[in-house]
């Protein structure tokens, strides 16, 4: 079955439009999906539990009587995990032992000194007491993501980890629910898109209000994460899955289409792009993504994936690959040339990058270790993977001497009058005559 996907060439006099007009995502910026999402926040806020019980029925076709049936106890977690087929409970355990080995790496210590005046300067870092956890559902479960967002929370040390998950017609994940036991969630409640993250921002009867909200969504959840932003943290406003894989042309060309059509089958929406020097390896995968396309089964999504947002890019050189990566900046980046670490110097922005062509980014979405929580849509230019240091915080730490409070009183002041600042400067300069001076 042949496959239509983009062909584009970096000598093209019209290459930068091209490429700039495959890279848009133009639902980020819908009009109404933003109307839609102000009104169900505004309505959970002020209805809580009620219209998030209706919202629930409305769009997940899930009705309960009362919002306690929207909780899972923790003895369904349990009973699901241990339900599990040995290979998938095994499988699950490994990820997860994998995943907490990683983030254990990026454990975070504050830090105290004294300077030369005698004061004493440092930094806390304190986890965060409650996050909420947004797991997908609907076209498929995302048992990974529960693992790849709730076990570095806990690393962290977040004393409370809350998880929502929409269950269309209350059909429930045993894999999602097995890992939440393993993860070690705290509480999990079935709803979904924009109502769930109005809920975990502001609260109702039944849902806490946390402090952050992490994890992936689709157009609905992203634009309401946008909004609650300010009200609660955020990670990232994801959009749809990406990569962008550089050959040479060493690697077998039909792993490389298998990897595009991995990304492609996530989402209409998903972008799956392959730059090359060789125009002939081009043409290879291009006929390896004919041959192997019926044989998958989403081929409708992934066809529609490729035909919308994919593309093969022949470039002049790798130095060339590796410019346009960084002006995509893409969540995956996949290296599948002979000697990868001679480009990975070069790359400035991507969420994650993997290296040869053995380094299968399928690997990474589930047990390779660092989080598949990643920044998409161009903003691995400024932002990075979720990581423990996404559930922590910082607070600096002031401990001034008697000398030290009246030697730097002086400059303190000078600069506050400086700023038209009249008490800031009397404040530092009482402090240059100590206790006892009440003028």
């Amino acid at each position: 079955m042949p496959v239509s996907v983009s062909r584009l060439a970096t000598r093209d006099d019209d290459f930068d439009t091209a490429l700039g007009e495959l890279l848009r995502w133009e639902e980020a910026l819908d009009a109404q999906v933003d109307r839609v999402v102000a009104e169900i926040i505004r309505d959970v806020r002020s209805g809580g539990d009620q219209v998030l019980l209706a919202l629930t029925e409305r769009f997940d076709g899930l009705k309960v009587d009362d919002s306690g049936g929207l909780r899972i106890g923790a003895s369904e977690l349990e009973a699901a995990y241990k339900a599990l087929p040995d290979a998938e409970r095994e499988a699950l355990t490994l990820a997860a032992e994998r995943i907490r080995s990683y983030h254990e790496h990026q454990r975070q210590d504050g830090f105290e000194y004294a300077d030369d005046l005698g004061n004493r300067l440092g930094q806390r870092v304190v986890p965060l007491e409650r996050v909420g956890v947004y797991v997908p559902g609907g076209q498929a479960a995302y048992p990974s993501t529960v693992l790849m967002t709730v076990i570095p929370a806990r690393v962290a040390g977040v004393d409370e980890v809350i998880m929502v998950v929409p269950t269309p017609a209350g059909e429930r994940s045993r894999l999602v629910l097995g890992a939440a036991h393993l993860a070690g969630v705290d509480a999990v409640f079935t709803v979904g898109g924009a109502q769930a993250i109005a809920a975990l921002a502001y609260g109702t009867e039944t849902i806490p209000k946390v402090d952050k909200i992490v994890g992936p969504g689709g157009t609905y959840v992203a634009a309401a994460k946008r909004m609650v932003f300010g009200a609660v943290g955020i990670d990232v406003i994801a959009g749809p899955s990406e990569v962008l894989i550089v050959a040479d042309g060493t690697a077998p060309a039909h792993w490389m289409a298998l990897d595009l059509f991995s990304q492609a089958e996530h989402d209409p929406a998903a972008q799956a792009l392959l730059i090359s020097p060789s125009g002939k390896y081009l043409d290879e995968v291009a006929a390896s993504m004919d041959a192997l396309l019926e044989g998958m089964a989403r081929t409708e999504t992934i066809a529609e994936s490729l035909s919308r947002r994919g593309a093969l890019i022949q470039a002049d050189d790798l130095q060339q690959c590796i410019e346009i990566a960084n002006r995509i900046a893409p969540e995956h980046l996949e290296l599948a040339v002979a000697d990868p670490r001679a480009l990975l110097e070069g790359v400035r922005n991507a969420g994650a990058v993997f290296l040869g062509a053995r380094s299968a980014e399928v690997v990474g979405d589930y047990s390779a270790g660092p989080s598949h929580v990643l920044p998409t849509f161009g903003t691995a230019r400024f932002s990075s993977p979720l990581g423990v240091y996404d559930f922590v915080k910082r607070s600096s730490v002031i401990e001034l001497s008697e000398s030290g409070s009246s030697e730097l009183a002086r400059p303190s002041a000078l600069l506050a009058r400086g700023e038209g600042l009249e008490a800031h400067a009397r404040a530092a300069e009482v402090r240059i005559e100590g206790f006892g001076h009440n003028d």
